[in-house]
């Protein structure tokens, strides 16, 4: 390590794993918008968020989380041009209320975080 390895590191600091909590709030904005599915998740948080990364670990145990308390549906849809189905998600209707909540914190806490990086 060299003392320009330091500087460099607070100057283009690596990215921020999400932890579960964060996951489910942010799983839950994005299926506000819309279905999704899970390599499209971790892709739409790098290039929504670049200072964050999400594992496949944390996000598929943020889905079945929220599949136990019935906030989402999963379901196989087959694509057009890809062989296999992929595993979608959708918000329940009724997790609409709570999903806008959650999503919120996730929006608050991103934004206090850029701000706090200014």
């Amino acid at each position: 390590m060299k003392l320009e390895d330091i500087y460099q590191f607070f100057q283009n600091p690596p990215p921020t794993y999400l932890s579960q909590e964060l996951a489910v709030c942010y799983v839950l904005s994005v299926l506000l918008r819309g279905e999704s599915y899970g390599t499209e998740l971790i892709q739409r948080l790098e290039n929504e968020y670049p200072l964050y990364r999400l594992s496949d670990t944390v996000l598929y145990s943020a889905i079945k989380f929220l599949e136990d308390e019935k906030a989402i549906i999963g379901y196989w849809k087959k694509v057009e041009g890809r062989g296999r189905p992929r595993r979608m998600y959708q918000l329940s209707p009724e997790w609409q209320a709570q999903a806008e909540n959650l999503a919120r914190l996730w929006q608050e806490y991103t934004n206090r975080i850029i701000l706090s990086n200014e």
